[in-house]
């Protein structure tokens, strides 16, 4: 099929998926070393410390994982309109994500501040008093971030829609950097708590949704928003963003919830089971950059090839892209494998627990290479393409059934420990794929075009 292509009018070069992935890969890899320099640094105030940041920092988790599936929405729209060429409704399109998102998130920023004593005592429930204090002033200071988070979530989608991954890759940079110098800053030369954490927090998602923003108020951009406070509901255009974000929003959330119920068994195990789990999820992180830029890219590329009504090429972005995942995943895969030994003798852990870490991430990287992106890069082929109830459905029973179900019966019952959770976890992504492949197979996914 891909014989057929015209190279001549490829809506996207070789040198403008490079200038759209790299910027990702680098953007993915210092969210992934931030938040290890983060880490370490409230981790010199104390374990109480340590536990009330964590604590708050997984319900975050949350929504930033809904506001980046209601992002995703309005640069699939917006991305569509571009391949029909027109730029009025994808600038408006790109208009009402923003302004629609925010307003959605100041009024979550409110039930938080209403409902903060049952997040603290009936969500966390009974935990220690001091870890409570930490957990109380953390969740007070970075609250407060919330719209500041749908607003910067929101730029970058509207930039990615363009193309252009090299301004939330900036705007990321400098983000990043405000927090970790705020963070030394407050922790160690004023020797501050939890809010020596949360104030760095709450200041750098604000300089970067003000900047990211002000960037894509530029009317010189191919995508930009009115430069007015004035504001008038388009429901067509949040009625098609909502359509695309909500089942992706409902699928993040389903997840993130699955690893929580899975991170509680693991803690059954033990210590070391604890420690293992935590430094491999880093490392695995790591692992899997490559494909996760190209998952972002994809909802790019492919939008556009929908917009156009362009299923050739659609197919031939897709194929593209998925060896681009492939051929990264390699490279870091094989990149971890060679520096392991050293990687456990920095986070200096028991015998136990870097035979376990060792032994997860060898799993992990094999089958990353040969099973993650047909699991997680070709369901956001369907979701550029509007067809998102299908991978929503297949991810959550997937999820449910085989990383939650299985990781008791792996893990506890058959007495794998916490390897048998990692076990039970690449079970569902071999599940994912089958279904994925079949679907894309099938070519039910096309002529679902959401504009």
């Amino acid at each position: 099929m891909t014989a057929k292509i015209d190279k001549s009018k490829l809506l996207f070069t070789n040198k403008d998926l490079v200038s759209l992935i790299i910027p990702l890969i680098i953007e993915q890899m210092l969210a992934i070393l931030v938040g290890l320099a983060d880490s370490i640094m409230i981790a010199s105030v104390g374990e109480a410390a340590v536990s009330g940041v964590s604590l708050v920092d997984s319900c975050f988790v949350l929504l930033i994982n809904v506001f980046a599936a209601l992002a995703t929405g309005g640069a699939v729209v917006a991305g569509q309109y571009l391949g029909l060429k027109d730029k009025d409704d994808a600038c408006e399109a790109s208009n009402q994500l923003v302004w629609f998102v925010t307003g959605i998130a100041v009024v979550i920023m409110i039930l938080v501040y209403i409902f903060k004593n049952f997040i603290l005592h009936g969500v966390f429930g009974h935990i220690d008093a001091d870890v409570e204090g930490y957990a109380n002033v953390y969740l007070l200071i970075v609250s407060a971030s919330i719209p500041f988070i749908a607003l910067y979530n929101c730029g970058a989608a509207i930039f990615r829609s363009m193309g252009n991954s090299k301004v939330s890759m900036k705007v990321s940079i400098l983000m990043n950097g405000i927090n970790v110098i705020g963070n030394a800053i407050l922790i160690y030369g004023f020797h501050r708590g939890a809010e020596g954490v949360a104030i760095p927090t709450l200041v750098s998602r604000a300089v970067a949704a003000i900047v990211i923003i002000c960037l894509a108020a530029n009317q010189n951009n191919t995508l930009h928003i009115k430069k007015s406070l004035k504001y008038r509901v388009r429901w067509d255009m949040v009625k098609r963003i909502l359509y695309i974000g909500i089942p992706n929003g409902m699928e993040n959330s389903m997840f993130q919830l699955g690893k929580i119920l899975v991170l509680s068994l693991v803690s059954t195990f033990g210590t070391y089971a604890i420690a293992a789990n935590a430094v491999s999820n880093i490392i695995a992180s790591f692992q899997n950059i490559a494909g996760t830029a190209a998952g972002l890219a994809v909802v790019t590329v492919i939008a556009r090839c929908v917009g156009a009504g362009d299923f050739e090429q659609a197919r031939y972005y897709t194929k593209k892209l998925h060896i681009f995942a492939y051929l990264g995943i390699i490279v870091s895969v094989g990149f971890t494998f060679a520096v392991l030994p050293f990687i456990m003798r920095v986070y200096n852990l028991s015998d136990m627990a870097a035979s376990s870490a060792t032994h997860i991430l060898m799993l992990h990287g094999t089958c990353s290479m040969l099973i993650w992106p047909l699991s997680f890069v070709l369901p956001n082929v369907f979701r550029a393409a509007g067809d998102v109830k299908y991978s929503m459905i297949v991810s959550i029973i997937s999820m449910w059934i085989c990383r939650v179900i299985l990781s008791y019966v792996i893990g506890q019952y058959m007495g794998l420990g916490v390897f048998g959770v990692w076990v039970a976890m690449i079970i569902d992504w071999f599940v994912r794929m089958i279904f994925f492949i079949y679907h894309y197979r099938s070519g039910k996914w096309q002529n679902r075009q959401v504009v």
